[in-house]
């Protein structure tokens, strides 16, 4: 295996395998030592990174974590392209922490253009499903303010632990953007299950109301 020769992504590497074994204090060291280390802004906006994730208030994890945005931004080039859906994603719940859900859900739109310049993989559909999650969140108006019939559906299919239902609907619920193509994704999968005829019939007239409900937005 090759070892990185910077010393910003040795120390951090080292802080994240303290942090995986329960040793938060020497992984906080070893990150401060990593942001003491960086010698310009792409190395700072690295080591930035993970100070943030051991701060005692959410008005220090904001700090750090715009740091390490505000980092990114001084570099400017395509090293930290693929950083932004990551780093928007933790100012905007940073902010959402502090209670201040605008500037959060401008975080949260900012991190959803970007997640596209993420690598495909693992990574990827996670910081999806984490921003989805927050848009939805901070969505205007307020979620609990109007009808959710798939959410209403997933939590019935939850509680029945319908896994081949789930299968096919959560993971496109779970990262939808909000973009037409995620929608439609959503609307297709609910028209597959419809087709089916496989679920009891008071959650197959819920799977029609969903399907309903998405043609009438």
């Amino acid at each position: 295996m090759t070892v990185p020769e910077n010393i910003v992504v040795q120390l951090c590497a080292q802080g994240m395998q303290a942090e995986a074994e329960g040793r938060d204090v020497r992984a906080r060291d070893l990150f401060l030592q990593a942001w003491e280390a960086a010698e310009d802004d792409y190395d700072a906006c690295i080591a930035a990174h993970y100070p943030a994730r051991h701060q005692s208030t959410p008005q220090e994890t904001l700090r750090w974590n715009q740091e390490c945005l505000t980092r990114a931004d001084k570099v400017g080039d395509d090293r930290v392209r693929g950083f932004y859906a990551s780093l928007h994603g933790n100012m905007a719940r940073a902010h959402r922490d502090l209670g201040q859900i605008e500037q959060a859900r401008e975080h949260f739109e900012s991190a959803a253009k970007h997640i596209d310049d993420v690598p495909a993989g693992p990574h990827q559909q996670w910081l999806r499903y984490r921003i989805a999650a927050g848009l939805r969140a901070t969505a205007r108006p307020a979620p609990q303010q109007h009808e959710d019939p798939v959410r209403e559906l997933l939590t019935t299919l939850c509680t029945r632990t319908d896994l081949e239902a789930l299968s096919l609907l959560l993971p496109p619920y779970m990262g939808s953007l909000g973009t037409p193509e995620d929608e439609e994704r959503i609307t297709t999968a609910l028209r597959m299950l419809h087709a089916k005829r496989r679920l009891p019939d008071e959650e197959q007239a819920a799977l029609s109301h969903a399907i309903k409900s998405r043609s009438a937005a």
